[in-house]
């Protein structure tokens, strides 16, 4: 294999400082999804006896339906709850696929980054190879990164809806149930606008790779004469 040839000169050019920017963000969107904590919590009522608290932690992958309140519900309000109650639906697919699309992305950055600063010369003198290989890669991210942002946004307002739902059989006066104040799910709508602001990156990012192919015509130069 060719001695690397390191140059930061590409890292100057909109070639390597978009794979750059895709590289930083592709670490933000999956690390404010995979790293993000919550639970749903309600204060029971029973008639005669002291309130109770009961929460339903749920964190990444979002099975939401593995999410049982705790302490058990069947225990309190006179067995009110036959059997222990989950939280509801199971986003595990769309939030999965969301960070496997960032991870890899983040991966494939990083290694074209090294390509252009250490191997440019070869990048650039294979008969146009490796540049259309580029291109392809680009652009099959881009779609991969619209349909991982349509479908955790998707996910996410279902998501939503899930943890705002009622915790079942609560009749007053004889079992009340309050909701204490959800947690806070900023951290959830910035992965999206990740997953989008990286949509439009590697959109931006294919034509600057395509200009590296041979599809791409050579800027026509003209020369003047002097009389």
């Amino acid at each position: 294999m060719a001695a690397p040839r390191w140059d930061l000169g590409p890292a100057r050019e909109p070639l390597g400082l978009i794979r750059a920017l895709q590289g930083f963000f592709s670490v933000f969107a999956f690390a404010t999804l995979g790293g993000f904590q919550g639970s749903v919590r309600f204060r029971l009522s029973c008639a005669g006896s002291p309130n109770t608290s009961v929460s339903a932690p749920f964190a990444y992958p979002f099975r939401l339906n593995l999410a049982p309140f705790t302490p058990s519900l069947p225990t309190l309000c006179n067995h009110t709850w036959a059997s222990d109650v989950h939280l509801i639906g199971d986003f595990s697919s769309s939030a999965q696929f969301f960070v496997v699309v960032a991870v890899f992305s983040f991966l494939y950055s990083l290694g074209s980054l090294l390509l252009y600063l250490g191997y440019l010369h070869l990048y650039r003198g294979t008969g146009g190879k490796l540049p259309l290989v580029d291109f392809l890669a680009t652009a099959a991210f881009s779609f991969l990164w619209l349909v991982a942002s349509s479908a955790w946004a998707k996910a996410l307002a279902d998501l939503k809806a899930s943890v705002m739902a009622p915790l079942p059989h609560c009749h007053p006066p004889v079992v009340t149930c309050t909701r204490d104040t959800p947690t806070p799910m900023g951290a959830l709508n910035v992965s999206v606008v990740f997953g989008f602001l990286n949509l439009i990156l590697w959109l931006g990012g294919s034509w600057f790779v395509f200009k590296e192919t041979h599809f791409h015509p050579p800027p026509v130069t003209t020369s003047t004469t002097s009389m």
